[in-house]
């Protein structure tokens, strides 16, 4: 472990996520993974969810970390990371019923997150499921001050910040919300249902 890139926010998140896309991927048959970062959480579902192919993709930056994870910990439902980078590349041309991405929008800048948003609204199928994991705004309130603290510092720093899910919405308006499901350390999952 200590040879390859290492997240412990994904070490600790990873259990309370997939206790949710057992219930909300029960269904789906092939996932697709938005900004597969280290590979820690690609491995981790692809190995508890094995009726569902799992599809990595991220910067082309982030290949080599993703690959030495899928090396270690190989599944046969697990596929090797492919590049993607909003606004400019588009999805996969695998017919995914279910897409998941995790701390991912606040990174992003307004425009990657509007075509993102767009983008999968348009490649699920009727009732695909798309899980969006991480911390996000409700009506411009801040979940926690160490929530507002850290949206500062992802200022600071040039990345776009928290979404608001009101924003999301309306960059996806074929995308229904669920209820948001409260996560630890103050993150959310948002289940979106394609109309």
């Amino acid at each position: 472990m200590q040879d390859k890139p290492f997240s412990q926010a994904c070490e600790n998140n990873k259990p309370f996520i997939l206790k949710e896309l057992l219930k909300h991927f029960a269904n789906a048959s092939k996932v697709l993974e938005i900004g597969s970062g280290t590979g820690q959480h690609a491995v981790y579902f692809a190995a508890n969810l094995s009726h569902v192919q799992w599809y990595c993709s991220d910067q082309s930056d982030y290949h080599s970390a993703i690959n030495a994870w899928i090396d270690d910990t190989p599944s046969e439902n697990l596929h090797r990371p492919v590049a993607l980078s909003f606004p400019d590349d588009d999805l996969p041309l695998v017919e995914f019923d279910a897409i998941f991405t995790a701390n991912t929008a606040h990174i992003m800048q307004n425009d990657q997150v509007k075509a993102m948003m767009q983008k999968v609204a348009a490649k699920l199928p009727s009732k695909g499921v798309f899980c969006q994991y991480g911390p996000f705004t409700i009506k411009g309130q801040f979940s926690s001050h160490s929530n507002l603290d850290f949206h500062q510092h992802l200022l600071d720093i040039g990345c776009g910040g928290y979404r608001g899910i009101e924003e999301l919405q309306q960059f996806a308006p074929s995308l229904k919300l669920l209820a948001p499901i409260t996560m630890p350390a103050n993150n959310m999952l948002l289940v979106w249902h394609k109309r």
